[in-house]
This record gives C-alpha cells, sequence and structure tokens, in this order.
C-alpha cells in the first residue's frame, strides 16, 4: 500500500533547530539521511519543499479565483517536504515513521488508487 508521509516542521522545531551549532546541525541532518538509507527499500520519491514564503496560494472558494503569494495560512506548522513509501500497510508506515529523525510531526495519509 502506498503512503505519503509529510514532515511538519513547527515553529519551536525551527527556532531550536536555527539555534544549533553547524556541528550538531550536520549530526541532526545525518540521522535523517541514515533513515532515509535504512528505508530506502521502501521509499518511492519525495522532497524537501522550499520555505513557505516561496509558496502561492490559489483560493478557489470565492466568486473567482485568488491567487496570493505565500501559504494559504500564516500557520505555527508548515509541511516541509514529503515522501511516498510503499509498504504493507498502515501498521509498518507507523513503525517506520516512529523512527523518523527530523521534524516533530509527520501526518500519515493513504494514496488514493
Amino acid at each position: 500500500m502506498k503512503y505519503v508521509l509529510m514532515f511538519v516542521e513547527t515553529e519551536q522545531f525551527a527556532k531550536e533547530f536555527a539555534a544549533m551549532s553547524a556541528d550538531e546541525r550536520e549530526r541532526a541532518y545525518q540521522r535523517v539521511y541514515q533513515w532515509f538509507d535504512d528505508h530506502a527499500d521502501k521509499i518511492r520519491g519525495g522532497h524537501k519543499l522550499q520555505e513557505p514564503h516561496t509558496a502561492t496560494t490559489v483560493r478557489l472558494d470565492g466568486p473567482a479565483p485568488v491567487t496570493t503569494d505565500g501559504p494559504f495560512i500564516e500557520g505555527k506548522e508548515v509541511i516541509s517536504g514529503y515522501t511516498e513509501i510503499d509498504v504493507a500497510d498502515l501498521d509498518e508506515a507507523l513503525r517506520m515513521t516512529r523512527s523518523w529523525p527530523g521534524c516533530p510531526v509527520v501526518e500519515i495519509r493513504p494514496v488514493q488508487s
């Protein structure tokens, strides 16, 4: 079964990450790279996303489409990246996600077939 893992950064996580020394940040990145290596047989793609201020939002809920620069809403949490995985079931996706060493929130969503 295919799922998308959406990695969600919180304001607190972003502040703590920014306060790390270069060596601490490098160790944090190495833990993330290792996680991807450990699960490479299940990962089918994904990317880190650019910063939220680079987003363009199109609102379709009014009388006419409205396009704005920036994220849909100002939020305390932003999706910073995603990956698609192919696993047996949600239990396997949960086991895999519980070892994620990066940002503190991961949303797991099944891919519609």
